[in-house]
């Protein structure tokens, strides 16, 4: 029995989104700015799929730019968004303790060129409010750039709000929207977003594929440089059957958010209700105002990869934060934005669940997890410590 329980990480392409890219593979292979017919059948295509997933996100064809995935279109926005503010003599930029390092590092590498970086707090849920960044923006303020939900820990962020807060104040926002796409109800002029990133494989589309969406008016500013594709704002022939993979595979989504949201949701609480039963454990993230399928827990007193390594052997796939950073040792700067220790940090696991998972699935988890668990704490001599009370309990 194989579990795959990281849709956090990637997610299995659907077969919605296979079928409508063997096409473009086979018999429309044309480049699309050629001007013969094989070529204009492929702009035709890729045009379809730009309107595809405008209508997904309630934007315009025309603010659809194609990238390579969701890290791709985070720094063009962000880099675009400060250029334009330097342009004004802005460089205040706001964002959170605990966003994707795509975005963080972009912000590393603005601060050495002189821009001011401010992280919000998340406190202990992880989140902002819309509050926060209202008492945040300054007269110098270029940027806000927030993300719709957490990819470690499940928090949903009020993007309404801090979208309403930032276009009265004439501030452009940002928001990485890689995790929410295709599992939360997006509408880009409604929740006043200026620009917002995502990925295709995060909800059953193919991997190496993306959207920055910019809303009409924002001047981009080039990351790769070459042709004019994408209305010469990024260079690079069109990979038209990952489009229309990722443009199926969101309208797929989309039509069934709510039902997937529901059914997926029950699952999360199951298995969240089943996990909180283990002794010295937490739920990490906003217990209501989470992800439907993001599960979170930190485990006193084990390592988190000896964790993963143990229940891969039972068959589960599972992840202890970002697949982005799983070569690090370092425990997750997510999990520490909130407040947890270093040790505790270290004893994290993320379950990600889809559509595609079962109860029954969740039921063999909660078989297997607290034994492994158990396991790794007999072996421990911190844990020892801890429960000869030679050192204290922090969860």
């Amino acid at each position: 029995m194989t579990i795959y329980a990281d849709n956090a990480a990637t997610t299995k392409m659907s077969p919605t989104a296979i079928q409508a890219m063997l096409p473009y593979m086979d018999e429309t292979y044309g480049n699309p700015s050629s001007l013969h017919s094989l070529g204009q059948r492929a702009a035709e295509a890729l045009w379809s799929a730009r309107e595809t997933v405008a209508a997904c996100l309630g934007g315009d064809p025309k603010e659809i730019y194609f990238t390579s995935g969701g890290s791709e279109a985070d720094n063009q926005a962000i880099l675009s968004a400060t250029a334009i503010g330097a342009k004004k003599g802005k460089n205040h930029i706001i964002s959170t303790a605990f966003e994707h390092h795509a975005v963080l590092h972009t912000l590393e590498k603005l601060k050495k060129q002189g821009f001011d970086i401010e992280l919000l707090s998340v406190g202990e849920r992880g989140t902002v409010t819309a509050g926060q960044v209202a008492a945040a923006i300054r007269e110098d303020t270029c940027l806000v750039t927030i993300m719709y939900a957490n990819n470690e820990i499940g928090s949903v962020l009020p993007i309404a709000e801090i979208g309403a807060v930032c276009r009265e104040k004439g501030v452009l926002f940002h928001t990485d929207a890689v995790q929410a796409a295709g599992h939360l109800h997006i509408d880009v002029v409604a929740q006043n977003i200026d620009l917002l990133s995502l990925s295709a494989h995060k909800f059953h589309g193919p991997k190496g594929i993306g959207v920055l969406y910019a809303r009409r008016g924002i001047s981009l500013t080039n990351v790769i440089e070459g042709g004019a594709q994408e209305r010469g704002k990024r260079a690079g022939t069109e990979n038209i059957p990952a489009i229309m993979g990722m443009a199926a595979a969101l309208k797929e989504a989309v039509e069934h958010i709510d039902e997937n949201a529901a059914r997926v949701s029950a699952l999360r609480d199951k298995l969240i209700a089943g996990l909180e039963q283990v002794p010295h454990s937490a739920l990490n993230g906003d217990p209501k105002n989470r992800l439907s399928g993001n599960v979170n827990f930190c485990f006193e007193g084990i390592e988190g990869e000896s964790l993963l390594l143990l229940l891969d052997g039972k068959g589960i796939c599972a992840s202890s934060g970002s697949a982005c950073t799983s070569g690090s040792l370092d425990p997750s700067h997510v999990l520490l934005s909130i407040g947890r220790p270093h040790e505790v940090a270290h004893g994290s696991l993320r379950l990600s669940l889809c559509e595609w998972n079962t109860e029954g699935e969740v039921d063999y988890m909660l078989a297997e997890i607290p034994g492994i668990v158990e396991y790794l704490r007999n072996m421990s001599p911190l844990w020892k410590d801890k429960v000869s009370g030679k050192k204290p309990f922090v969860l």
